[in-house]
């Protein structure tokens, strides 16, 4: 089924809908919150609270991009699970080493997740990402918004670790240049 009829399945309320997603993009929503969390219990949990999510939000929105769209909300409700269960336990775990990393290049704020949801600096933000080369915007993506560690990045694009950290520091280096041609930092 592609995403045209599972959508309109969604504005139907057929609850099938929810099986088609399930189906098309299970495996794909669990690999981003598992990527984020390192929990299949957690991971499963947000899995839930995603089609649930899907289910309310579709209608009143028709996303254009039916993954991208499951992406950001798995995402969201993993990001927001992991505070919650580091507000219970402080732990050194790679979501809070990426945190850390944008930390430096981002706007100040309560949280930068504040930041990452506000319209203007998505839009400069993908303005970026479209003016790097591809696989720099890659690399950038998989660290930051799919939450792969760096070791991992290093073997998909066969490097090494040390170059894939030089990668994204320069990256990151760039984007607070960004950043601040563009009046977000603070």
């Amino acid at each position: 089924m592609n995403d045209d009829q599972i959508i309109r399945l969604y504005w139907d309320r057929n609850e099938s809908a929810i099986t088609e997603t399930k189906n098309k993009y299970g495996s794909y929503c669990f690999s981003i919150a598992y990527s984020i969390l390192s929990n299949r219990e957690d991971s499963e949990e947000c899995l839930n609270d995603t089609w649930l999510k899907t289910w309310n939000t579709i209608p009143p929105q028709r996303p254009s991009h039916l993954r991208l769209f499951l992406a950001r909300i798995i995402r969201n409700t993993a990001f927001d699970k992991f505070r919650s269960n580091t507000a219970l336990k402080r732990k050194n775990s790679e979501v809070s080493i990426i945190l850390e990393e944008l930390n430096d290049c981002m706007p100040a704020s309560d949280s930068i997740e504040d930041y990452i949801t506000a319209k203007d600096l998505q839009d400069t933000l993908n303005q970026f990402l479209h003016s790097l080369p591809r696989r720099d915007c890659n690399i950038f993506l998989l660290r930051y918004f799919y939450g792969d560690s760096v070791k991992h990045i290093a073997l998909e694009y066969n490097m090494t670790e040390s170059n894939i950290s030089t990668v994204l520091f320069r990256i990151r280096k760039k984007l607070k240049n960004h950043l601040e041609g563009e009046d977000c930092i603070i």
